[in-house]
């Protein structure tokens, strides 16, 4: 190859590269503009539209790299929460404070130790038991959301009823917790004991920041829980035990970029156990791949994210803690 084709074969590789990028960032400004206009973003100014749109192209091109290498238990989407920065999204969809690594109960036993009659596979959805996925929105109540869904589990088990309960009650008056800048599940469990039972969702419904408590509605139960149980921190096998019984709260790392823009599939993404968001197992099974998972409610709506607002998160890692932490303090209320 003489000198002059080299030079030339440089070129076309250098211009071929440039070509690509021009197209990558054209579509990144146009997949931008229609999710501005699906998700009906507006920005104060220019300069805020450049910075949100710079933000947005990072997040676009790792998710269109992460889906092209098609080497994955999962897939990622652009998503409502794609022009945000970690700290940005952490502090308005997550909420998780836990005092300790490991959850006191108020028992000292596990009432499922001994329990060996496990399924192959579990859907508490199926059985009635989970109430539709709700949306903790703006506020960091992921804590409230997480408890009153074990906690709906719990009473339609016992009671045959499936009753959608407030989680604005427990946000307004639990009085334990920073309201919608974090709280603790377990703190919530206490609460519903102390006050005999929550109200409807549609009696004291959701309004998306901390009020006054509403005494009124609060002495309108109409469910109730007797006290709870922490499962054996850092042991999956006996969270299988706890959730073959009942759904289960735990609490997760979600800061990733990953779990962040979660479509579909079994979640084996890599995270660690910083947990700060609280969050329900209601179900667990494997995948027709073979990839054992659990099945988790999340608390940020059934559209545009994850599986109807649902994540199959990987079950049976080598990491005793579990997926991003979620072995490490799970608990459940008794009815």
């Amino acid at each position: 190859m003489t000198i002059s084709n080299i030079v030339l074969f440089f070129v076309v590789g250098i211009m071929a590269s440039q070509a690509m990028s021009r197209s990558v960032h054209e579509s990144a400004i146009a997949e931008h503009e229609q999710w501005m206009v699906k998700h009906g973003r507006t920005y104060k100014d220019r300069a805020e539209k450049d910075k949100r749109f710079k933000i947005f192209k990072e997040h676009f091109e790792y998710v269109h790299n992460f889906n092209a290498a098609g080497n994955r238990t999962y897939k990622l989407s652009i998503n409502k929460y794609s022009d945000l920065t970690r700290d940005e999204f952490v502090a308005a969809r997550t909420g998780d404070i836990s005092p300790s690594n490991t959850v006191t109960s108020t028992e000292t036993s596990f009432r499922y130790a001994e329990f060996t009659q496990i399924p192959a596979s579990l859907d508490w959805r199926t059985k009635g038991a989970v109430t539709a996925v709700k949306n903790q929105e703006q506020c960091g109540c992921c804590w409230a959301f997480a408890a009153v869904a074990a906690t709906e589990g719990a009473a339609q088990i016992k009671t045959g009823n499936l009753v959608s309960l407030s989680e604005q009650q427990v946000l307004d008056c639990s009085g334990n917790s920073d309201g919608c800048n974090g709280g603790n599940k377990v703190a919530a469990f206490q609460y519903i004991i102390q006050n005999n039972g929550l109200t409807k969702e549609d009696n004291y419904p959701y309004q998306q920041m901390q009020g006054t408590c509403d005494m009124q509605k609060q002495a309108s139960q109409v469910a109730d829980i007797s006290n709870y149980e922490a499962v054996p921190a850092n042991s999956e096998q006996d969270l299988l035990k706890a959730v073959s019984n009942q759904p289960v709260t735990v609490s997760i790392e979600a800061s990733g970029l990953d779990f962040r823009h979660y479509k579909s599939g079994v979640f084996s993404g890599s995270c660690g156990t910083d947990t700060h968001h609280a969050v329900t197992v209601v179900g667990f099974g494997t995948s027709a791949e073979g990839t054992d998972y659990w099945l988790v409610k999340n608390s940020w709506g059934a559209e545009d994210w994850g599986e109807d607002g649902y994540i199959r998160m990987q079950r049976n890692v080598d990491d005793s803690s579990g997926l991003c932490g979620l072995a490490i303090r799970p608990a459940y209320p008794i009815a």
